[in-house]
């Protein structure tokens, strides 16, 4: 049976949709009265009529083992425990949303993803081998995290020059310790760069539906390596 997918990239503004053999995204508004519940009822109704046998969600916040384990921070609240397959009626395989990113990003070898957002998203790909990351609040300079710099606090609080400056340093910085071959920059903010570090590139907010559609290939299907390649 053929997989058709529909692939669901939770945001703290909106919620995006696109499914197999529809060419164009359609988007609802989230915010923090977005609980679980409401937004697969939400996705329900926007999709009546639409042709999907399997669900990806890509989810603002840790997932271990197919579920969230944090509740999300600028979303309502019900998200950790919530039954989506049941929710669904279909099978559905859940990821951290810059992982999800990331998975669509990949072009083989060794990969660092970095979400430039409202926070710091992170996930690192190892031949084939996908690992989501939690980089953000790890300490960077003067008792603040690096998300504290590059994500969008730091941004409204430093101004486009001195931000700009400090994702240059926080990229070279990450290449380096986890020895990357290159550097996916994504995220709404990522577009305001204006000069991207050596081996670093950036990447395209579609590219999380790619990783969703990605989710449901078969291993022989994937592409950037020819060694086994694991999502999950």
């Amino acid at each position: 049976m053929t997989v058709k997918v529909l692939v669901i990239d939770v945001g703290g503004t909106h919620v995006k949709l696109l499914a197999t053999g529809r060419k164009t995204r359609v988007e609802i508004p989230s915010g923090p009265d977005m609980t679980a519940a409401k937004m697969v009822r939400d996705v329900q109704k926007l999709t009546i009529g639409w042709s999907y046998n399997a669900v990806s969600i890509g989810y603002p916040g840790p997932v271990v083992h197919n579920q969230p384990i944090a509740e999300p921070h600028n979303l309502g609240r019900g998200w950790v425990g919530f039954n989506f397959p049941k929710a669904f009626g279909r099978p559905v395989r859940l990821i951290n949303d810059a992982a999800m990113q990331a998975l669509g990003s990949y072009e083989g070898g060794r990969m660092l993803f970095l979400g430039l957002g409202t926070g710091l998203g992170s996930a690192m790909i190892v031949d084939g081998i996908l690992e989501p990351m939690e980089l953000a609040h790890l300490p960077y300079k003067k008792r603040r995290t690096y998300e504290d710099y590059v994500g969008l606090r730091g941004l409204k609080r430093l101004g486009k020059k001195k931000w700009r400056r400090h994702v240059a340093d926080v990229v070279q910085k990450l290449k380096v310790a986890l020895e990357a071959d290159y550097v996916v920059l994504g995220g709404g903010n990522a577009k305001l760069l204006k000069k991207l570090s050596p081996r670093a590139r950036l990447g395209d907010n579609n590219n999380s539906f790619r990783g969703g559609f990605r989710l449901w290939q078969r291993s022989d299907e994937r592409v950037g390596t020819k060694r086994r390649l694991q999502w999950l």
